[in-house]
């Protein structure tokens, strides 16, 4: 075996930590995104919209540790029984996932910041801003944020249905291997 490379086929105990607190994250983030998006202006809508600018710039920044950790530490094979077309499947799917999960965060930078709303990172640390106020192109990417976000609940909604497909149709062990109390070796 690669030095740096599981060989087991669970995820390593770090992995499955990053799996699930980026879940928790952008089960939130969606929530509150979506709740958020038609309150009218007050004070509690703007304290919400920080409140999801401070998350996503959070879950950026877990992705970005993900990465790296995912670098170094290649996930389990899927299982040789698995047709080849489902393995493609789902590595598309995943990389679509984690695509989504860097392009959604900048979208709603970019669009922060044509909309003149700087990030202020839990009210201390500023953000710079991407682009000049610009309300077409900040109305543009609101729409691009929206978009992206509605794809990325189908695409999410692909994974979770495939894992549960896996664990009650198929039986595998797809979906207990990232379970955080489901560990042979890390």
């Amino acid at each position: 075996p690669t030095v740096g490379f599981t060989t087991t086929r669970d995820y390593t105990a770090t992995a499955k930590l990053l799996h699930w607190l980026m879940a928790a994250l952008i089960f939130g983030l969606l929530a509150l995104g979506f709740y958020m998006h038609d309150l009218p202006l007050s004070p509690d809508k703007l304290k919400l919209y920080s409140w999801h600018k401070w998350a996503g710039v959070t879950a950026f920044a877990l992705l970005l540790v993900r990465l790296a950790w995912r670098a170094g530490h290649r996930p389990p094979a899927l299982p040789d029984s698995m047709p080849k077309l489902m393995q493609l499947a789902a590595h598309g799917g995943h990389l679509a996932l984690y695509l989504l999960m860097i392009a959604i965060p900048i979208s709603g930078w970019l669009m922060s910041s044509a909309k003149g709303f700087q990030t202020v990172y839990f009210g201390v640390l500023p953000i710079p801003d991407l682009l000049d106020k610009n309300k077409e192109m900040g109305d543009l990417l609101a729409l691009v944020h929206k978009s992206l976000n509605l794809l990325f609940v189908a695409v999410l909604a692909g994974h979770i249905g495939a894992a549960l497909k896996h664990h009650f149709i198929d039986r595998d062990d797809i979906l207990t291997r990232i379970l955080p109390r489901h560990s042979k070796e890390n």
